[in-house]
């Protein structure tokens, strides 16, 4: 019991903060979307911006744009992590350089790759003009038009790149903490290798990357530098609009 108390006295000063700033700001910013701010006398409750949010024309098209953008890049950049965890833990000659090269996409912000991405797919970038030299395409306007288009492709592509090695190396440390022991069992009891992998990797795995997915997701669907610049005007996603 003393413990419980310890623990709970060293984490308050935390936990305050936590509640007053952030629980705060959302209930503040909730109650004054419902109308409620009696800095200027409205002490009300209503749905009406919601429901002009609603009635709005874009608003439909940006999030289900939105939603699509971020469950996608999510789920690539998760599986792509998870596979890529699988080939790292393993030891092969020149892992040091793979490992850096690996982990460098962290340290280069979004606002750069945005742009990067954009001179690299954009129907005048460096593929299109790669692919009309050696004569895959006649003119740039028969390169796949990957910004400023429907989908969100460059969007996700950026994404993707960005948030491979942020989950990866979560991953990487949760097989490197579990060692091998596991699939050792699995395959002496009869696996294969996806076997192994579904039923022993997988569920030792998910609780680890997990809450990262959760991020990634979270900040795709509220980023704001990557869609302006990569997106169509309309529909653009939620944090353009």
């Amino acid at each position: 019991m003393k413990n419980g108390l310890a623990i709970f006295v060293l984490l308050a000063p935390a936990l305050v903060v936590i509640l007053v700033l952030f629980a705060g700001g959302l209930a503040l910013g909730f109650s004054q979307s419902l109308g409620f701010m009696p800095i200027i006398g409205a002490y009300g409750f209503s749905l009406h911006a919601y429901l002009e949010l609603l009635r709005s024309p874009g608003f439909l098209p940006s999030l289900l744009l939105t939603i699509f953008v971020s469950v996608t890049a999510t789920g690539i950049a998760v599986t792509l992590a998870v596979i890529t965890a699988l080939t790292l833990r393993k030891h092969f000659v020149g892992k040091k350089l793979v490992s850096f090269l690996y982990q460098f996409p962290l340290t280069i912000p979004h606002l750069v790759v945005a742009v990067g991405m954009m001179m690299l797919v954009s129907q005048s970038g460096l593929l299109a003009r790669a692919a009309y030299r050696v004569g895959l395409i006649g003119d740039s306007s028969q390169f796949p038009i990957l910004v400023f288009d429907n989908l969100g492709i460059a969007i996700i592509l950026v994404y993707v790149w960005k948030e491979v090695p942020f989950i990866g190396l979560i991953a990487l440390a949760v097989l490197q903490s579990i060692g091998n022991d596991y699939e050792e069992q699995a395959r002496t009891l009869g696996a294969d290798s996806w076997q192994t992998f579904r039923h022993v990797l997988l569920p030792l795995i998910v609780p680890g990357i997990l809450p990262g997915s959760i991020i990634i997701f979270a900040y795709t669907f509220s980023s704001f530098e990557v869609p302006f610049l990569l997106g169509k005007s309309y529909p653009a996603m939620l944090s353009v609009l």
